[in-house]
């Protein structure tokens, strides 16, 4: 099974980064974000198909590359309490700011926020 990449062009030629890679890093910043109970996929298999997360190892992260540019969207719930805009900002800066740091590509992150989770249905815990 062949990986995808996103591939970035410099003066000195391209720089490829899998996107399984990404996918760890964007994992990883997630995890850290207060207020998130977890990656998930949509519960509707329509907007799973149509934002392209067919992998269930990519839980709730779609990678694609448009210009040379890393296009991330993320599924997420957010723990009840929290505000869910609030929420979705602090993912869209820290996924970007890491993705940005470890790779260089610019990134555009999308947050698609499918529920809220209660203590009983938390996904971290």
């Amino acid at each position: 099974m062949p990986e995808n990449y996103v591939t970035s062009q410099t003066e000195k030629g391209n720089i490829s980064v899998s996107e399984d890679v990404i996918n760890v890093m964007v994992s990883a910043a997630v995890s850290e974000i207060e207020g998130v109970a977890g990656l998930t996929t949509p519960a509707n298999n329509d907007i799973a198909e149509f934002l392209g997360i067919k992998n269930p190892a990519s839980r709730g992260i779609k990678i694609s590359s448009e210009n040379g540019e890393a296009v991330i969207d993320i599924v997420i719930m957010v723990r009840y309490g929290y505000g869910v805009t609030v929420v979705g900002k602090k993912v869209q800066e820290q996924v970007a700011s890491s993705v940005e740091a470890m790779t260089g590509l610019k990134t555009r992150v999308n947050v698609h926020v499918t529920g809220i989770a209660f203590d009983k249905t938390d996904m971290k815990g």
